[in-house]
């Protein structure tokens, strides 16, 4: 069992938590015209990474808020959590 350290309540079963997908990937702008292309590749094209990842994940079972978590996609190993609205710093 995963231990998600949420920046608003602390540490947590990862069963409190959704996964919520790649916090790397750029959405379309809303007022912008998106081609067939560009939303396929929004919403199916994704590349299957091994290794340090940014996700996001939100805190279902408590303060309901959205987090980013640094995991290791193949140890899942957490090395950090961050609240959604701060700029993620290498």
């Amino acid at each position: 069992m995963l231990y998600i350290n949420c920046p608003h309540c602390g540490m947590r079963s990862q069963n409190e938590f959704s996964y919520g997908g790649d916090a790397s990937v750029i959405r379309p702008l809303l007022e912008k015209e998106v081609s067939d292309k560009e939303w396929d590749d929004f919403v199916y094209n994704r590349k299957s990474l091994r290794g340090k990842h940014l996700e996001l994940w939100q805190h279902i079972f408590g303060c309901r808020q959205w987090i980013k978590v640094e995991r290791d996609t193949a140890t899942h190993e957490i090395f950090r959590t961050f609240k959604a609205d701060e700029e993620f710093a290498k």
